[in-house]
């Protein structure tokens, strides 16, 4: 767990991941808008990114963590 923890994690469901000490994956989450039809021009093309949220701002803080695993 200790590996996992220090391994930054960028893969197709999350960028700029990490795993804080209270085991929840913290990550950037996206706020999408879905295109027309029209607007559509590839394959899988179907939203546009407005704005990506950093992960740190999108998730509970850690030091409001409930967590037993968290030391305080």
């Amino acid at each position: 767990m200790k590996q996992l923890k220090a391994t930054p994690i960028n893969d197709m469901f999350a960028r700029n991941g990490h795993i804080r000490a209270d085991g929840r994956m913290v990550h950037d989450l996206y706020l999408v808008q879905v295109k027309a039809p029209d607007q559509i021009k590839e394959k899988w093309d179907y939203y546009t990114i407005k704005e990506t949220v950093p992960g740190d701002e999108a998730f509970q803080p850690l030091s409001e963590s409930r967590c037993r695993l968290v030391t305080r």
